[in-house]
């Protein structure tokens, strides 16, 4: 029995890491790497509410967690793709037109397609992010199946039906009623949430396209009280950072408050910040990033969604200096070429001041910390890969542009 059918009985944990700490690759049978994604990369897809022998993780999901070793060994001692070792030695690439979706009924298939392509285009999402909602929207259709026995998700809302309204909410209902007893998994209050929010705004696209006459889903937030554990460390708020940007004259300022709270760096991380880290010439199905040697309990890469415009600027700024060593944020003394931590620390706090935020939040004082806990906490609530928070302050003239 593999880990993760073990382990359905437990409350899974979400933003979980594969570790191959001690893991020597060159001595790895293909097997040993069976084993390995079973055990180490199928808990992680669980955690997160993704059906790990339907979905195939794709490299930015490797990328984001840090996993990309796992591709490379794979690569290097056996010449296969992780798509050869998904359909050769796993053996769930029984799949030849696509996406396996839990429902046969085509209509349902069709429609939940088209939201997610135009997801895809209106949002400008990512493919990951586009798989990560195909995913949660899978275990929906899943839960709905075995709940009301059909895979026909469309017919009881279609305009012009016969169907009392009250039958379609109960079948929704239903299918979360049978995911929040946990009758084959577990799963945590976050991912219930994250998955109540697609289906719910999949049943809305279908309302405004005028396919489905009701969203039966509408009254899902007040049915199921999902308790999340707060988190004791206090964030500033959205409004918070909006204060930050107006208040940020300078470029030294603005970059600040970007790499904060929309990339979600660490204190020391900004401070450290160098132009080589950048990555810009990507495929079109992904984003710029910043490169870590290595990262305390966080991903190698960091996608940067927002800030470029800034972080050019910047640039553009301190190239002037012909003595410039490509460090963002360069010390003129000291033992490193850059500032220190206390140093961001400080110039935070300066710029909190002056942006009049408030002297305590939730009796922290605000800093750096408090302004990453933003990033941290709008990235892990927002189902659609899109962070609403950052996004409603970029949309204003000069900000997070």
């Amino acid at each position: 029995m593999s880990q993760s059918e073990t382990d359905q009985d437990a409350e899974i944990e979400v933003e979980q890491t594969p570790s191959f700490d001690g893991v020597r690759w060159t001595s790895c049978s293909l097997e040993d790497f069976t084993d390995l994604y079973w055990n180490e990369i199928a808990p992680c897809f669980e955690a997160e509410g993704i059906d790990p022998k339907r979905e195939k993780p794709t490299h930015q999901w490797f990328r984001n967690h840090d996993a990309r070793s796992f591709l490379a060994a794979l690569r290097r001692h056996h010449d296969r793709s992780f798509g050869e070792f998904w359909d050769e030695d796993l053996g769930l690439g029984d799949d030849d037109d696509g996406y396996t979706w839990a429902t046969e009924d085509g209509e349902t298939i069709d429609a939940l397609e088209k939201f997610l392509d135009r997801r895809k285009s209106r949002y400008s999402l990512s493919t990951s992010s586009v798989n990560t909602l195909r995913t949660r929207l899978n275990l929906y259709v899943h839960a709905y199946r075995e709940a009301n026995g059909t895979g026909d998700l469309l017919t009881p809302i279609q305009r012009e039906q016969e169907t009392p309204a009250y039958e379609a909410v109960d079948a929704c209902y239903a299918a979360f009623d049978w995911l929040n007893d946990g009758t084959e998994c577990s799963y945590s209050a976050q991912t219930l949430q994250r998955v109540r929010r697609v289906v719910d705004a999949w049943y809305q696209h279908l309302v405004g396209r005028r396919i489905a006459s009701m969203n039966p889903a509408s009254g899902l937030y007040d049915e199921f009280k999902w308790e999340i554990e707060e988190s004791p460390t206090p964030a500033l708020s959205a409004t918070h950072v909006r204060k930050l940007m107006q208040a940020a004259q300078t470029t030294r300022e603005q970059l600040l408050v970007v790499a904060l709270a929309a990339w979600g760096l660490r204190a020391s991380e900004v401070a450290a910040l160098h132009a080589s880290q950048f990555h810009r010439d990507v495929s079109k199905d992904d984003v710029p990033f910043i490169a870590f040697e290595s990262r305390k309990n966080g991903p190698g890469e960091v996608s940067l969604l927002f800030g470029l415009g800034i972080f050019d600027s910047r640039i553009d700024e301190l190239a002037d200096d012909e003595s410039w060593t490509g460090y963002l944020f360069p010390s003129s003394q000291g033992e490193t070429p850059h500032v220190t931590r206390d140093t961001i620390r400080n110039w935070f706090q300066d710029l909190a001041s002056k942006a009049g935020l408030p002297e305590r939040i939730e009796g922290e004082r605000p800093s750096p910390q408090l302004c990453r806990r933003f990033w941290y906490d709008t990235y892990t609530a927002v189902l659609e890969g899109v962070l609403e928070g950052v996004e409603d302050i970029a949309a204003e003239p000069s900000v997070l542009v």
